[in-house]
């Protein structure tokens, strides 16, 4: 599941362009680096729209803040700083509004699904269980899964990414690995009774 990380790092020059108000430099940012804080956001917030959403804020936030851009870190760090934060924001606001969902849900009569939405979910089984698996890890953890085995970042980035100290990142990773295990074992058990 992990993805060629292999982008370089955009040119100083690009980024003085843009933070200068140079739409065509911006562009060449945008196109850069939007599917990876797509995919960063994706794997934080589980949701599609919100993975959306997400990653349109981060470029709103990036626009606005490259012309305080003082390059002491790598501009993809920057952005990958502002896409976890975003997308953890994001998941905290949608986790709140799903549980008033559910319990307006919940006082009203639920109507059967539909047969292809039923296998739509059959084909895709895996994927969903391995996003409820995700969602089942602390917000800390599963954005240290996600930079990790998904957009395939170094131990040293992701702890540039979180600001936290690289052993840090390590006993995250360490813990979200046994989390996802023992749920995940669990789950088998539940479905061989």
């Amino acid at each position: 599941m992990r993805q060629d990380n292999k982008i370089i790092d955009i040119s100083p020059d690009i980024l003085e362009h843009a933070a200068g108000g140079d739409i065509r430099a911006f562009e060449d940012i945008y196109k850069t680096f939007s599917n990876f804080v797509y995919n960063v956001a994706l794997g934080i917030t589980r949701d599609k729209a919100d993975a959306e959403e997400v990653t349109q804020d981060v470029f709103i936030k990036a626009h606005r803040g490259l012309k305080g851009f003082r390059f002491g870190s790598s501009f993809k760090t920057w952005v990958y700083r502002i896409a976890v934060n975003e997308a953890l924001n994001r998941y905290q606001k949608s986790k709140k509004e799903k549980s008033r969902r559910v319990d307006y849900d919940d006082s009203i009569e639920s109507q059967p699904a539909d047969r292809s939405g039923t296998e739509e979910i059959m084909r895709n089984e895996s994927e969903t269980r391995c996003a409820m698996l995700l969602e089942r890890l602390d917000q800390d953890q599963r954005a240290c899964l996600v930079l990790r085995e998904i957009e395939g970042l170094s131990y040293k980035d992701i702890a540039g990414v979180l600001r936290i100290p690289i052993n840090t990142v390590r006993s995250r990773l360490l813990r979200a690995r046994q989390a996802l295990l023992e749920k995940a074992g669990k789950g088998l058990m539940k479905d061989e009774m």
